[in-house]
């Protein structure tokens, strides 16, 4: 099966001219998933064709351009041709089924028929999106004839198939333009990068290590949910997964793991060496637990007691979780899985994704100040993300090193998993902008967030929509993919 990595995160700020983005590549191999599979059909009304000889040419030279522009998106295309009738439409729903996509999309070239593209929709059991592209701007009203007008009526059956889609029960998306307009392919590029989350969601194996934080109501997951609502898959795992694979790390991996933390991070003053070497041998073994349970994402939280090997592994695991989630491998602490399919969603659309709550209100520059300590994404880092020594993690157990870094100024848009009463979930969006200003240095990755109104009433309404008190702090203004994400998911969006 063929793979890819994900789509890379911009590009963070510079060290000696290489951005930040581009020597995380280099020193992180990203995780490489199954690609995203793209199902594309186009077809007018065979009647026509007889009718008009030059219009079948015609319309089959605008479906080539399209399928050449799908080629060159991020994602395996399987093209089931051009349908002129009910039987050919029959046929490319069955090839279709079997390619297993995660997106249909089908290219209206003229009028044809609902009854033509109802079965594709119906029996691959994948979400559509329908496109009409005529093929310039406007018509050419002096000159044209019936055949060539028809070329432009790609629009025409457009709500007729939205009709029937509805009263087959299958939602309805479309994207009308004309065939080199790049705000349509704009748009178009927007369900494609829902896709990837829809995919990437699909086929996921989320770990999930240890047990809730005591206390965390909003936290605590159904574990048949997720595979309910997406199909992911979730690995439970023990604390005991990791410590056969952490004490089986041999002095020089752990060497070479110190090494690569040197290379990424700026080691602060405060790091003692030994909690340094303990952080570096236990990322070296949440490396091999990812690999021998293929995981996409992990979840972790331990309490312990007086230092006993479960708390030193709990208190160790941050400078590990943060080279897995530059990788694309969300790993998050408090248990928090739901969060960790967030990072998961905003990771795959190449906008990276921190572990992020609230930490305080700044009235008087009227900003969110946010973050969270423990795992970060490097890639969203304004500068070199720093190593701290902290003597105490604060509401947790353990010692040792954590990571700082502050957020890059700019668009960022908050990305969490909400559940409502019927246990239903939901994507829920924030979108604002991070900008300059006092930040705490106390390990925690950190940002100002101005949202454009009174932080106190964005907090209301951010807490109103049935958010957890985590999310995904993600690069850019993201809403409209993520809410195309979530209508090919199947499930409520909100933006705040």
């Amino acid at each position: 099966m063929a793979e890819n990595a994900d789509s890379a995160p911009a590009a963070a700020a510079t060290t000696d001219g290489v951005p930040a983005g581009e020597r995380l590549a280099g020193l992180l191999p990203a995780k490489q998933r199954r690609r995203t599979r793209i199902g594309l059909v186009a077809g007018g009304l065979g009647t026509y064709w007889p009718q008009f000889p030059g219009l079948l040419p015609q319309l089959q030279e605008s479906a080539r351009y399209v399928a050449g522009r799908f080629a060159q998106m991020d994602a395996d295309v399987v093209d089931a041709g051009f349908v002129s009738d009910a039987q050919e439409g029959a046929a490319a729903a069955e090839q279709l089924r079997r390619a297993d996509c995660d997106l249909i999309v089908l290219f209206l070239t003229t009028y044809l028929t609902s009854s033509m593209v109802l079965p594709i929709a119906q029996r691959a059991g994948t979400p559509v999106l329908v496109i009409d592209l005529q093929p310039t701007e406007r018509m050419d009203h002096a000159t044209f004839d019936t055949g060539a007008w028809l070329a432009y009526c790609g629009q025409c059956p457009v709500p007729e198939v939205g009709n029937v889609f509805r009263r087959a029960g299958i939602p309805f998306r479309s994207v009308s333009g004309w065939l080199r307009q790049d705000s349509a392919w704009e748009r178009i590029g927007q369900w494609i990068r829902a896709a990837h989350v829809r995919a990437a969601l699909r086929h996921a194996r989320h770990g999930l290590m240890g047990h809730v934080y005591p206390g965390m109501l909003d936290v605590s997951t159904d574990l048949t949910l997720l595979p309910a609502t997406f199909g992911s898959h979730v690995e439970v795992l023990e604390l005991d997964d990791l410590r056969v694979r952490v004490e089986a790390v041999t002095d020089a991996e752990t060497e070479e793991r110190k090494d690569l933390a040197r290379a990424l991070f700026t080691l602060d003053d405060a790091v003692d060496e030994t909690d340094f070497a303990w952080g570096a041998r236990v990322s070296v073994g949440m490396d091999r637990l990812v690999d021998d349970f293929d995981l996409d994402s992990l979840a972790y939280y331990h309490r312990g007691l007086a230092g006993e090997q479960h708390e030193r592994l709990g208190a160790g695991l941050i400078l590990g979780a943060s080279l897995l989630t530059a990788r694309g491998i969300p790993a998050t602490g408090e248990y928090e899985l739901r969060t960790t399919v967030a990072q998961l969603a905003t990771q795959v659309v190449g906008a990276g994704g921190s572990f992020t709550e609230i930490q305080a209100l700044d009235f008087q520059d009227g900003v969110v100040e946010m973050g969270h300590d423990g795992p970060a994404h490097l890639a969203v880092s304004a500068r070199d993300p720093l190593l701290r020594g902290l003597g105490v993690f604060h509401g947790k157990r353990g010692w040792g090193v954590s990571v700082e870094f502050d957020v890059r100024p700019g668009p960022v848009t908050l990305l969490g998993l909400g559940q409502d009463r019927d246990g239903s979930l939901s994507f829920v969006a924030s979108e604002g902008t991070v900008v300059p200003g006092p930040l705490l240095a106390i390990g925690n990755t950190t940002s100002r967030v101005d949202f454009g109104r009174d932080p106190g009433e964005w907090v209301d309404a951010w807490s109103a929509s049935g958010v957890g008190h985590h999310w995904s702090l993600s690069l850019g203004h993201r809403s409209g993919d993520y809410a195309a994400a979530a209508s090919l998911l199947g499930i409520d969006f909100r933006k705040v």
